[in-house]
């Protein structure tokens, strides 16, 4: 059981083209975003779509395989965990993140000809 004290997984849609970034130790970044939608009627019958953005981030391995086989609207299963954070920004302002780390991805959908 302790391996699923912080665990996420995700089915969704790529939100935009990732962003790649590789680090002065040569350790690439991957930040990217994907969608999660659930469809549902509310009490009137009427058919809602809920969609939900999370922000991810991928490392090393994992971040070269985004760089180089996602784009935006791909289909992908996620596993990862999830990550809380905070920074300053230019005003001083406290900002909080919440992002999940990508441990493990794979590319669904139709397979490219």
């Amino acid at each position: 059981m302790y391996a699923l004290k912080n665990k996420v997984q995700l089915i969704g849609n790529l939100g935009n083209a990732p962003e790649v970034k590789t680090l002065e130790s040569g350790k690439k970044m991957a930040r990217f975003s994907v969608a999660t939608s659930e469809n549902y009627r509310n009490a009137k019958g009427e058919k809602v779509t809920d969609t939900q953005w999370h922000n991810l981030v991928a490392w090393g391995k994992v971040a070269e395989i985004v760089e180089k086989f996602l784009t935006k609207g791909k289909e992908v299963a996620i596993e990862g965990k999830l990550i809380n954070r905070s920074y300053n920004d230019k005003e001083g302002n406290k900002k909080y993140i919440t992002e999940i780390q990508v441990n493990e991805l794979l590319m669904l959908g139709v397979k490219a000809e």
